[in-house]
């Protein structure tokens, strides 16, 4: 037996993504963005509503970070997420330390240990009114506690939250479960 559930559909994971933009002066904000993720091998998608801070900051500087928030950044990456930077110096008040990104005019954040560095590629008003922001991934940027003995992204020490939509609570990412390309040869 099923349950229907019309158009409320759980996607998961979606990850929790934290949007790093720099206004007019030069303040850091950031965002949290749950609908979101890759998009094409060199590309990634947000949607965000239409009012925002991060949307102004992004055509005027045409570029933006994404960050992947963590078991230890929750607190300030929900934050990010419940208060406007329209309202607040966010960045301050969290405590976070920014920094300049090296190939885009965009912040990176020394708590975030994974970013993307993104160049605008386009940016929509969708029917329903919010806006889809396609961004051109420039440079990724990884602190070394979260690589593994072969200098890959290790997701176990990286310990990224998804955003449980069903819930509305965060999950860890982490455990290995399988090999890709190769579990599947079990059935050929």
């Amino acid at each position: 037996m099923r349950k229907n559930f019309t158009n409320n559909p759980v996607i998961t994971p979606l990850p929790v993504l934290i949007i790093g933009t720099y206004d007019e002066n030069g303040v850091p904000d950031a965002m949290n963005v749950a609908w979101g993720g890759q998009c094409s091998e060199h590309h990634v998608a947000i949607n965000i509503g239409h009012v925002r801070k991060t949307r102004d900051n992004i055509t005027l500087k045409r570029a933006f970070t994404v960050s992947f928030a963590t078991r230890g950044t929750m607190v300030e990456a929900d934050y990010f997420g419940i208060v406007s930077g329209l309202h607040e110096t966010k960045v301050d008040k969290a405590g976070f330390h920014a920094f300049p990104g090296s190939h885009v005019d965009a912040p990176l954040f020394e708590e975030f240990p994974l970013t993307l560095e993104c160049r605008l590629h386009d940016m929509q008003e969708t029917d329903t009114g919010e806006i889809r922001i396609v961004g051109e991934v420039v440079n990724m940027s990884a602190d070394e506690s979260i690589l593994d003995n072969d200098g890959r992204i290790d997701l176990g020490r990286l310990e990224p939250i998804m955003f449980d939509s069903a819930a509305l609570a965060y999950r860890v990412v982490g455990e290995k479960v399988g090999d890709a390309f190769q579990e599947g040869k079990k059935l050929k």
